[in-house]
């Protein structure tokens, strides 16, 4: 929502504006520093993919206003009665009914580059696109020449096709109009603090045999033979000095 609201409101651009010694006295001014703002209002956000932060990103952009379309062929009908969206059948609706479009579906082999040069000509002239997902959704190439030409007035990317990003190699380096951050979607101080703590009792599970594998099938929980695998063996002293057991 960050993202989608800085794009709608320039603050990035009015901020650096201000930085830079602009000072807005006349009508004249206005107009330039407004030119590409929009009100949000009765504007049509279409989200690709649901899913759990997709719906987060839903019921937000409501209250902000916006009328809320949906792309996603892996959901049960029903949902969008549910959490009063609109549903569309296709990628192609989406793209043309939507005045900003959001990504928040996984990446795999189907919809690699899914934003590519032949989609973003299927999206309004001028709309928006963010990119918080996966950074191999969108062709990056294809997306500056958007941007250079004005087929897509503004773009933000939390998620790059190369990472860690940098302004200073691939295409993007001179596109206007785009607001990059380092796939810091999750960054606060509550989720760095939560972070380490997880890690913490992942460790915990570890040195006292009970270690979660990760399969395709899903989660199978095992216990570890001590007698095997020495470190495990660890637990019993970590006990004696205090560690929870």
């Amino acid at each position: 929502m960050c993202h989608i609201l800085n794009l709608y409101r320039r603050t990035t651009w009015l901020h650096q504006a201000l930085r830079e010694g602009t000072r807005v006295q006349s009508v004249e001014q206005i107009r330039e520093v407004a030119s590409g703002a929009a009100r949000i209002r009765g504007e049509t956000l279409g989200i690709i993919g649901l899913g759990r932060v997709g719906q987060a990103v839903a019921l937000r952009a409501k209250t902000f206003g916006f009328n809320v379309i949906f792309y996603d062929p892996y959901l049960s009908d029903g949902i969008e009665r549910a959490l009063g969206l609109q549903r569309v059948s296709t990628l192609q609706d989406l793209l043309f009914h939507s005045d900003c479009v959001t990504l928040h579906c996984s990446l795999n082999e189907h919809n690699h580059h899914l934003i590519n040069d032949f989609t973003i000509k299927q999206m309004r002239q001028g709309a928006f696109l963010v990119n918080t997902a996966r950074g191999g959704l969108v062709d990056e190439k294809a997306l500056a020449q958007a941007l250079k030409e004005g087929r897509i007035r503004g773009a933000a990317l939390d998620v790059h096709e190369s990472e860690p990003f940098s302004f200073s190699q691939g295409p993007l380096k001179d596109a206007p109009n785009l607001i990059c951050t380092p796939h810091a979607a999750w960054y606060s101080e509550q989720a760095s603090i939560e972070m380490r703590e997880e890690a913490a009792r992942e460790i915990r599970r570890a040195i006292t045999g009970n270690v979660t594998c990760l399969t395709q099938q899903g989660q199978m929980d095992f216990s570890v033979d001590i007698a095997l695998h020495p470190l495990y063996g660890l637990s019993g002293n970590l006990q004696a000095i205090g560690y929870p057991g």
